[in-house]
């Protein structure tokens, strides 16, 4: 190995590391950006006595990976795929002398899940570890844990860029830490502001202007949230003495090289990239960053069970980062677009991938790993318990684990491949049906982004990318090809159908479906594919226009209703974003109802509904087939379940209240006395709450209220407060008022003004005392009437009546009523409702 040729502040803490693993296999490396760690410390391994096999080098991203090798091969001499080489999931420069591998984090994990003892490795080196990427922490986690088992001999070195060296030392049972001092170079930070009210492209676009008109010299690496803004401030600044590139995760590594290597041709160039040029990279020739102060991050939303890209403010450390680009080689400037004030407000860092991703894969490769819980490995953070058996149930009913949390055969099949669940889960299944080729391109247009274009249509997609020319096409094909031959090869089923709970089972049917249209599936292959991978995302649409659309899962969908797909009525939905109420769709494809059918019969659930309709008092049933939550038919049901028709009369009358039963009078009247006693059985609070201990059984063969015996609703209501409850009802709220004339009149309690009793004056001659009721000896309101029944008087007084009024009006009744008695003092006479001749017959009828 030849000596590096500019010495680095790495250089100067080498030997400090390399004597901490010649005695121990763990230390933690903290340098700045800039120190060297990336390129410098995975070649001083090469040459330890202890390191007999390959030195890994872990990256977070596939740019990083394939620019450290290409860099460190430089360095030696050589060419990628000789000493050194790399290895990324669309591009990999390897070969037998290759001893040391820059690798992704997630290719390490497939790794040592395939090779727990990493034969033939002495080293694994985990660059900017500070990153906290889910493979990160848990390819760290994985390596721990086979060092403790299997290889204590396996050097473990976490490399950080920030001063979080103690709690990884702490991770790695007290490991040394050693700490490089950084290169410095003078920095200035120009904080410019910009105008909220404009786009980010237009006010970029004007900054990085500013910025080359300021300093004569040096190339420009401006940080932009996305690629549609990246390509949209292209477009304002092209032309003049600048030569422009992109660089984002979605470019062919050429365009990717040809971003970061120094131009040739004396022009300055002007470099608009994502966040993915923040660390772990140096860009020759870059002395001046522009900072949009944004960052275009995936947050997986729980509600919605989907992980969605937000745009939001960046961090203080990725500002940090970004800024640090234009100093690496000497002095350099950054230009912000926001007030120094601001930077106080942005969140110190990214929050770890592992607290806020969803753990499917985690659980799963922990499952294959031999560990159902991911809590008896060991983490800077816990996976959150919540979001783990979130993926447990997702990952149950993919058939991936079993009820005890172990993987399954079927899961075993899904872990070995580079994909998510869900997305293995399809290529397996395709596999059995003959479509491997199909899901497999499906596969590679979900994880590589503009590969065929950016239509939202898979389909279209897929057909373009199959004319593409170009290396980025031709890798992508390539890895189509690759995970294809990963199935193993299985005969087409016929029919095959798959089943399951609405939450996304694919359970198979217990008998075959029929075929789907005996077509070898290729007018909606992608649809089909997309609807394996996705069940609870197949959409029916719901809007004439096809804006709105119903999905399987129960979450609404939009769409432009301009787009193609729009006219179609079935979708297989793959991406959306946005919030769980209406999320927009990113990419889908056709599929025919039949297909839908086809492939989840089993899922299909025949619905019958009974509604209460409180315009007339009935119910209205319904008969339906839904898939989830769309509905594929529905029907007057003319035999509804008589249960459910009592049920839905039921609650009918609890939304709708006590009035819309047919009461008769006697079961008002009892109700009434009750509210007046009060019992408490007979309130209408009481009875709402019982409502199901009573009303069911007047309602047996019944479709409406009206239809219920209004006879026996009075003895529903004897029965609920029983013999004492009608003895109590009788004492204090009597039905009837019996007259010293022996006359009953029925009390209506619910009159105006308290209890009221019509009767007779003649009847109550003879009452010295006014009449009462309830146990605080409420007065009745007498209406008292003339012979004809004509009112006379209302009083709550008696007596007060008989010395007062009375004398007025017995005057008045005498000239009407002359043949009736009006005798002076009505008190001390006897009651009666006869003439006086008849009063006089009775009598001498009786003294005979």
């Amino acid at each position: 190995m030849s000596d590096l040729p500019i010495p680095l502040p790495i250089h100067a803490v080498l030997p400090d590391l390399l004597s901490a693993l010649r005695t121990g296999s763990n230390a933690v490396l903290v340098a700045p950006p800039g120190a060297g760690k990336t390129t410098a410390v995975a070649p001083a391994l090469l040459n330890e006595p202890w390191c007999e096999g390959q030195v890994l080098l872990l990256s977070p991203r596939r740019l990083a990976a394939r620019a450290a090798a290409e860099r460190i091969a430089e360095m030696m001499g050589e060419q990628p795929g000789g000493t050194v080489g790399y290895a990324t999931r669309m591009d990999s420069k390897l070969s037998a002398r290759t001893r040391l591998l820059v690798l992704t984090e997630g290719i390490f994990v497939r790794r040592i899940q395939d090779d727990p003892e990493l034969t033939g490795v002495s080293a694994v080196l985990f660059d900017e570890v500070h990153e906290r990427s889910l493979d990160s922490d848990f390819g760290l986690a994985l390596a721990l844990d086979a060092q403790e088992a299997l290889r204590p001999d396996l050097r473990i070195v976490p490399m950080s860029a920030t001063l979080d060296g103690a709690r990884f030392a702490s991770l790695l049972n007290g490991a040394p830490v050693i700490e490089s001092e950084g290169r410095i170079q003078p920095l200035e930070l120009r904080h410019i502001g910009r105008a909220a009210e404009k786009k980010i492209e237009d006010e970029m676009a004007t900054a990085i202007r500013r910025a080359l008109s300021e300093e004569a010299d040096g190339d420009l690496l401006a940080f932009l949230p996305g690629v549609r803004e990246i390509e949209r401030t292209a477009e304002r600044i092209e032309g003049g003495a600048i030569e422009v590139h992109m660089l984002h995760g979605s470019l062919d590594p050429g365009a990717q090289r040809a971003a970061i290597r120094p131009l040739r041709s004396g022009a300055r160039k002007v470099i608009l990239a994502t966040s993915i040029a923040e660390t772990s990279l140096t860009i020759d020739g870059v002395r001046i960053v522009v900072d949009s102060g944004l960052a275009r991050r995936p947050r997986y939303d729980r509600a919605a069970g989907v992980t969605r890209l937000v745009t939001e403010r960046a961090s203080q450390a990725s500002a940090t980062q970004r800024a640090g680009r234009a100093a690496r080689q000497r002095p350099g400037v950054a230009y912000r677009l926001w007030e120094a004030a601001a930077s106080a407000g942005m969140p110190p860092f990214d929050p770890p991938e592992i607290l806020e991703s969803d753990l499917s894969n985690l659980l799963l490769d922990c499952a294959l790993w031999g560990v159902s819980d991911p809590g008896a490995l060991r983490w800077l953070d816990v996976p959150p318990a919540a979001a783990v058996e979130e993926a447990r149930k997702r990952l149950t009913v993919l058939e991936a684990l079993d009820g005890d949390g172990r993987i399954t055969a079927h899961g075993k099949a899904l872990a070995k491949l580079p994909l998510s669940p869900r997305i293995a889960h399809m290529l397996v299944r395709a596999g059995e049906m003959g479509m491997a080729e199909v899901a497999a391109d499906v596969a590679v247009l979900l994880g590589e982004r503009g590969i065929g274009g950016q239509d939202t249509d898979l389909t279209l997609r897929r057909q373009r990318w199959q004319r593409e020319s170009g290396k980025r096409a031709d890798a992508a094909r390539g890895l189509a090809k690759r995970w294809a031959k990963l199935l193993s090869p299985l005969p087409i089923r016929e029919g095959l159908g798959v089943g399951g709970s609405a939450g996304g089972s694919l359970r198979s049917p217990p008998t075959p479906t029929p075929p789907l249209k005996g077509r070898g599936y290729s007018d909606h292959a992608v649809g089909i594919a997309l609807a394996l991978a996705f069940p609870d995302r197949i959409a029916k649409r719901r809007s004439a226009d096809g804006a709105d659309w119903t999905s399987v899962g129960g979450r609404g969908f939009r769409l432009d209703p301009l787009s193609p797909l729009a006219r179609e009525e079935w979708l297989a939905v793959g991406e959306v974003q946005g919030s769980a109420a209406g999320a927009r769709i990113l990419s889908a494809a056709p599929i025919d109802e039949a297909d839908v059918i086809a492939l989840f019969g089993a899922r299909i659930a025949t619905t019958r509904t009974v509604k209460f309709r409180p315009a007339n008092g009935g119910i209205e049933a319904l008969r339906e087939r839904r898939l989830g939550a769309v509905r594929l038919s529905s029907g007057s049901d003319d035999r509804p379940d008589p249960d459910a028709v009592v049920a839905a009369l039921v609650d009918g009358v609890r939304q709708g209240g006590l009035d819309l039963l047919p009461w008769s009078e006697a079961a008002q009247s009892l109700r009434m006395r009750g509210a007046f006693a009060g019992l408490e059985a007979l309130s209408d609070a009481a009875l709402i709450e019982t409502l199901d201990e009573w009303l069911p059984s007047l309602l047996t063969v019944k479709r409406r209220l009206s239809d219920i015996d209004r006879s026996q609703l009075s003895g529903i209501l004897e029965g609920l407060i029983g013999w004492d409850g009608k003895s109590q009802l009788d004492r204090l709220a009597p039905p009837d008022f019996r007259s010293p004339a022996g006359s009953n009149h029925a009390i209506d309690y619910a009159a105006e003004g308290g209890p009221r009793v019509e009767l007779r004056v003649q009847a109550l001659f003879g009452l010295a005392t006014h009449p009462t009721v309830g146990s605080e000896r409420i007065p009745l309101v007498l209406s008292l009437t003339s012979p004809a029944g004509r009112p006379i008087q209302t009083t709550r007084d008696l007596p007060g009546f008989w010395a007062g009024n009375w004398r007025d009006v017995a005057k008045e009744m005498r000239g009407r009523y002359p043949r009736h008695p009006w005798p002076d003092d009505p008190a001390g006479a006897s009651a009666t409702l006869r003439t006086k001749n008849a009063d006089a017959r009775g009598h001498g009828a009786r003294k005979s």
